[in-house]
């Protein structure tokens, strides 16, 4: 098991991420801008990549790798949006024909590092992240929503770095999917005036399964529809 760990991004989900990491393990947490060559993090067991994909995401990624000891387990906090070409159920197995810069992330440390653990996160939600209640745009696509909450997402990675999970792909998604009118609906409600409009249906619905059955886990916020109550 991991004795020290290194969380690069300190935002949404990396810092409550390393403060839990914190009651367990040695944890540095760093801003992507301010971790330095010469620093003990890149000597770090484990490493979290919970950076966005802005501001030269590829290059921040191969210097990481550059960095790190060779014994290091990195952990990147990708994304479902790589399944973004699917309108159906999938999984981990599904082949990826369409390529994102989530996706060239995914292939840029696989090729960089032996021991890469990728965890695809559905969209993040919970506590003052809400659905639907900060919306740029009015008119939303209906569909099932592949959403994870944070607690989830930081128990999740809490968990495999305890069970020594060093490799392989894993949707982070909760397992129940309602219609995003729902959850707006039920979110216009509790916080917000407006509920927008909706037009079209999308069907992708992005499977949980191989995490739930590896880790043998029980999800803490299944249900969408209940990440606020």
């Amino acid at each position: 098991m991991s004795k020290t760990i290194g969380v690069i991004g300190c935002g949404w989900l990396g810092k409550p991420l390393a403060l839990e990491l914190l009651n367990s393990f040695s944890v540095e947490c760093f801003s992507r801008d301010k971790t330095k060559e010469n620093s003990s993090f890149w000597q770090s067991d484990t490493i979290v990549i919970a950076i966005n994909t802005k501001d030269n995401y590829l290059k921040t990624l191969q210097k990481i790798a550059e960095l790190v000891k060779p014994t290091c387990n990195i952990i990147l906090m990708s994304s479902t949006s790589v399944y973004r070409e699917f309108d159906e159920e999938v999984d981990e197995c599904v082949k990826i024909t369409k390529t994102t810069l989530q996706k060239e992330a995914e292939d840029l440390m696989l090729s960089l590092k032996q021991r890469v653990l990728i965890l695809r996160l559905g969209g993040l939600m919970g506590g003052d992240r809400v659905s639907g209640k900060w919306k740029s745009i009015s008119t939303f696509s209906d569909g099932p929503v592949n959403y994870i909450h944070k607690a989830d997402a930081i128990n999740i990675t809490k968990k495999m770095i305890e069970n020594s999970v060093t490799s392989g792909i894993y949707n982070l998604v909760a397992p129940m999917h309602p219609l995003r009118s729902e959850v707006h609906k039920k979110n216009s409600e509790k916080f917000a005036p407006s509920l927008g409009s909706f037009e079209g249906m999308t069907k992708r619905v992005v499977s949980s399964d191989t995490l739930v059955k590896s880790l043998d886990y029980t999800f803490l916020y299944p249900d969408p529809l209940e990440f606020w109550s």
